[in-house]
């Protein structure tokens, strides 16, 4: 059903790379909001273009259409809209939902996790951008996945393209989400899709073609700048001032090296209206290939100047930028890592193990116990009267606690307690 149950050790991997996630988002500021699982079916409709298909439709007994949230940015603007905010920076971790078909190799499902940051308000141009790539960079090199490239486009650049290739301004968004297969498709399949079902003309086609699998940086900034077609383009030229002035900014941030600059990405939900932009992890197949290979996508975003004014009964816009983690992805290849090099994740943070090597002890346990669980100590003891040493030293070993507090008829008579390091046997009496 495209949807798993998660073991132990699962649930630990991914609390910890949610912990260090939100660490950063906590860092640059943000204030944790939550929203329904549940919207109106009519909140979602018309805001994700293609990707509507895949919304979980319901009704009630009422007859009220509902639907399960898709992601946490629809609700985001309609939460800003309904409560009149127009400043914010938020924070929000939790599950979406949709009718995908799954493929839980790759870390698609049908139920999973979202973490969001966002940045709502009116303020001076990119800097709110660049601060949305920073957050990327930092949470993707805290986490040691390995090299990894941040793509960013923008909206009017490729809007600016369509337009003088001769696309009509109401075939803008159905070619863009067509671009938008390029990282999965190569460039011929996308060309007969263009051609095939979106009606362009071959000669279109291929002039999309010629700007679309364009890559670089700054360098490739000035030179559409200088371009004789797409200078004359209010959009395009709009668009490529906002890059060259984000591209300052990565610079400043010391984070423009892992960024490129590419025409391919246009991400296909439709409330995008800026930067966009998208990280994907690289994997050097072998020493003999001079281009990593993409290993999907990992996070992604953009800015969204629209989407609030569509809940808003006056209109009032607030324009919005924000970044999704892709923490299922993730959690995927962490998994796949583990399970390569037979690391063990421990299921539990218990300190301390309250063990006795004498039978009639379980009062003198259950006493000690609770001293250490009323003094925020995370401790453990097996749940019989009279275990065996061995076993519950083994129960140490196994579950990775690191200390065991054992006490016998010895210990009580002096009253102390003996505390063991479980991995190096060492003994200390206090």
């Amino acid at each position: 059903q495209g949807t798993r149950d998660h073991p132990p050790a699962h649930v630990a991997l991914r609390d910890r790379l949610l912990a260090a996630v939100v660490a950063c988002f906590k860092r640059h500021g943000a204030a944790a909001i939550d929203t329904p699982v549940l919207e109106l079916r009519e909140t979602l409709t018309g805001k994700y273009g293609e990707e509507a298909k895949l919304i979980y439709e319901l009704q009630d007994q009422g007859g009220e259409l509902l639907a399960l949230r898709y992601d946490l940015t629809v609700p985001f603007a309609r939460y800003l809209a309904m409560n009149k905010i127009a400043n914010m920076k938020r924070y929000h971790v939790a599950k979406v939902y949709r009718r995908d078909n799954p493929a839980t190799t790759r870390g698609r499902y049908r139920e999973f996790y979202q973490c969001d940051f966002d940045i709502a308000g009116q303020f001076d141009p990119m800097i709110p951008d660049a601060e949305c790539l920073k957050i990327v960079h930092e949470i993707l090199s805290d986490l040691q996945l390995g090299d990894f490239l941040i793509k960013v486009n923008h909206r009017r650049i490729l809007n600016g393209v369509f337009a003088v290739c001769g696309i009509p301004e109401s075939k803008f968004v159905t070619v863009c989400s067509t671009v938008d297969k390029l990282d999965k498709l190569p460039w011929e399949e996308v060309r007969s899709e263009m051609v095939g079902e979106k009606g362009l003309s071959p000669e279109a086609a291929d002039h999309i073609g010629e700007y679309v699998q364009l890559r670089g940086g700054l360098d490739l900034i000035e030179r559409l700048l200088q371009d004789p077609k797409l200078s004359q383009n209010k959009l395009a030229k709009e668009g490529l001032g906002d890059m060259k002035l984000l591209f300052e900014y990565l610079t400043l941030f010391g984070i423009a090296g892992k960024i490129s600059f590419d025409l391919s990405l246009a991400r296909g939900l439709d409330y995008y209206t800026g930067v966009i932009f998208e990280a994907v992890l690289l994997q050097q197949e072998n020493d003999h290939v001079e281009e990593p290979v993409s290993v999907g996508s990992v996070a992604g975003g953009g800015r969204y100047d629209g989407l609030v004014g569509m809940f808003d009964p006056k209109g009032r816009k607030v324009p919005c930028v924000g970044v999704s983690i892709g923490i299922e992805r993730i959690f995927s290849i962490l998994e796949q890592r583990m399970k390569a090099s037979g690391e063990k994740v421990r299921t539990t943070e218990t300190q301390v193990l309250v063990a006795t090597p004498q039978k009639h002890f379980l009062a003198v346990r259950l006493k000690l116990i609770s001293e250490l669980w009323d003094a925020g100590i995370k401790a453990e003891m097996l749940y019989k009267k009279d275990p065996k040493l061995l076993k519950q030293l083994q129960y140490c070993e196994d579950t990775g606690i690191p200390l065991a507090a054992i006490v016998g008829e010895q210990e009580l008579a002096d009253g102390v307690v003996k505390l063991r390091d479980v991995a190096t046997r060492e003994e200390v009496r206090m």
